[in-house]
């Protein structure tokens, strides 16, 4: 196995602030992952990543597998050479697009058939050619193939997708571990929706298999804040304390602050890029909703006290302007503010645990908001 270690530096109370350490270079933690779903963070080029200063990214590998295709990534090594980008990547194993593309796929217990929705062509995924793509693409964290429990659902419903999923993360480790060539970790997800039954079974037979960290899977899915809330308060007690633990597709600044509340080390989500999209920007006093004409002759910057470039150069008014125009360049701003705004919100959250003040760093997120609704 290549280098992979995971140090618990601090803990304020729940709150942890460790670093993980992969071939490719250190992640400390808490930690944030940009999305590169195809192998590019939306309409964000890899210099800003860079400069931002992310440790991780995180990839697909339903979507990389699909294009551009392990022939083509090949003949460039790995995807961190193809995108060249040269720190960590985790890589989501499918999972999702297993329940999100239902009319497309069919389960069995062995694996997965699915249609590209791209061209129509059939594919299929099993937990070992799952291993084996990731072991292509080049991941420093592997995700197993999991079924991420659909919500709602019922206890049955959910106890078959749990089963389903620990059966193949059994065959996935033994994949995993037998392979010659090999990513620098592999981490097992938890599932059982939102029965606290079937998260505590997933959790202990998840951990006897003994992966290198744990994601708890199957949440943001439609479930509501205080019942992801809920499921963690049970769930990361029985995680073990030396390994990572990982909150998949999570999610918006109070999601991650309280997740990092109950014990979570990493996150991804697309939120940063896809708000930014749309025009709103996460600042300290609240979201700002750059399409409201109230900003119409705001000479003011995005945040004037940033040390990142684009957040100080660009007015709001200006911003306005590009998106009232559908100009591209509006959007872009914002995802890349988003993306150091999410970056600085983790630093912050980190030096907080490692000083003992992680609850008055709260305290002071909550009081600076002006108001949960977007301005």
């Amino acid at each position: 196995m290549n280098k992979f270690k995971f140090s618990l530096n601090k803990k304020d109370k729940k709150a942890r602030a460790g670093i993980i350490e992969t071939s490719l270079g250190e992640i400390k933690t808490p930690a944030f992952m940009p999305v590169a779903t195809q192998g590019a963070v939306k309409s964000t080029p890899i210099s800003i990543i860079e400069e931002i200063n992310y440790d991780m990214i995180l990839s697909n590998t339903y979507h990389i597998l699909l294009r551009p295709g392990l022939e083509i990534l090949e003949k460039f090594e790995n995807l961190s050479k193809f995108m060249n980008w040269n720190k960590p990547i985790l890589t989501d194993s499918g999972g999702f697009q297993v329940m999100s593309l239902s009319k497309l796929r069919k389960i069995d217990k062995d694996g997965v058939t699915f249609q590209s929705h791209i061209d129509g062509s059939s594919h299929r995924l099993t937990p070992e050619n799952v291993v084996d793509t990731q072991n292509i693409i080049g991941s420093n964290i592997q995700m197993v193939l999991d079924e991420c429990t659909p919500y709602p659902s019922t206890h049955k419903e959910a106890t078959k997708s749990m089963e389903l999923s620990l059966n193949w993360a059994e065959r996935a480790r033994k994949s995993f571990l037998d392979s010659k060539s090999r990513s620098d970790s592999q981490f097992g997800i938890i599932q059982g929706s939102i029965y606290e039954d079937l998260r505590i079974k997933s959790a202990q037979e998840t951990i006897d298999i003994d992966f290198e960290g744990y994601a708890v899977g199957g949440l943001a899915v439609g479930e509501g804040h205080d019942q992801m809330i809920k499921v963690l308060k049970y769930t990361l007690p029985l995680l073990p304390d030396n390994k990572v633990r990982y909150l998949m597709g999570v999610g918006r600044p109070e999601n991650i602050i309280e997740s990092v509340s109950e014990g979570i080390d990493i996150f991804d989500c697309v939120i940063p890029t896809r708000e930014g999209r749309h025009g709103h920007a996460y600042c300290k006093n609240g979201t700002l909703n750059l399409r409201n004409k109230i900003f119409e002759d705001d000479n003011s910057p995005l945040d004037e006290e940033s040390n990142f470039s684009v957040s100080k150069r660009f007015s709001k008014g200006y911003i306005h302007h590009l998106i009232k125009c559908k100009e591209p360049l509006g959007g872009m701003i914002i995802s890349w503010h988003n993306l150091h705004y999410y970056k600085k919100l983790m630093e912050d959250m980190r030096l907080a645990i490692m000083e003992d003040r992680f609850d008055q760093f709260k305290e002071h997120f909550y009081l600076s908001r002006s108001s949960d609704s977007v301005i």
